[in-house]
């Protein structure tokens, strides 16, 4: 049996969740728990920890719904806002930390963006494996980036309102991390 969708727009949920009606924090729910459910599931990579997280971000959303601005983001990207921070600290209390690997005149190859992304793009199902396990390798903030950007489909301008910046310097950021992992995937080609 299909569940019909529902017609309430995103004002009348946050005006339900906001006085405490259990059917607007049900249709928040179940509008959005996939989407953030699957931002969250990329990062941590366990089932049980990406369901708890996305509990606890609809629990905070509930809990802090006077904060939500209709003016600033969508309530779906208010909401991966929310499990982006706690996802982060999720992963800081439980992984060693990690330090990023700072440009250097090695990381410094001459590439455009769009070569970048023909080549991190494209290639063997082995070289696709290499990506990802590079990937899980990065800092936290990064992986987190590059899903929202490339498993999520998200604009810059959504991402940096998740992460809290600017999308300027957040597309720079994305640019470094990606010519990184270029740089890395090409050091394993040279190595094999």
């Amino acid at each position: 049996m299909r569940k019909e969708k529902s017609a309430l727009t995103e004002k009348q949920i946050v005006e339900a969740v906001c006085k405490g009606h259990h059917e607007g924090q049900t249709e928040m729910v179940c509008r959005y728990a996939d989407r953030v459910f699957a931002m969250i599931v990329r990062q941590v990579n366990d089932v049980m920890d990406a369901q708890e997280l996305t509990q606890d971000t609809f629990l905070r959303a509930f809990s802090h719904i006077g904060s939500y601005d209709a003016r600033r983001a969508s309530l779906s990207t208010w909401l991966c806002r929310i499990a982006y921070r706690l996802t982060l600290d999720f992963q800081k209390r439980r992984r060693p930390q990690i330090i990023s690997m700072e440009d250097s005149e090695v990381w410094q190859t001459d590439i455009s963006d769009e070569q970048l992304e023909a080549e991190l793009s494209t290639g063997r199902e082995e070289r696709i494996c290499r990506l990802e396990q590079i990937m899980d390798e990065l800092p936290d903030d990064e992986r987190m980036l590059l899903t929202l950007y490339y498993f999520e489909d998200l604009p810059l301008a959504e991402i940096a309102y998740i992460m809290g910046t600017e999308a300027g310097p957040l597309a720079k950021r994305l640019y470094r991390i990606r010519r990184k992992l270029y740089k890395k995937l090409k050091e394993d080609e040279r190595e094999i």
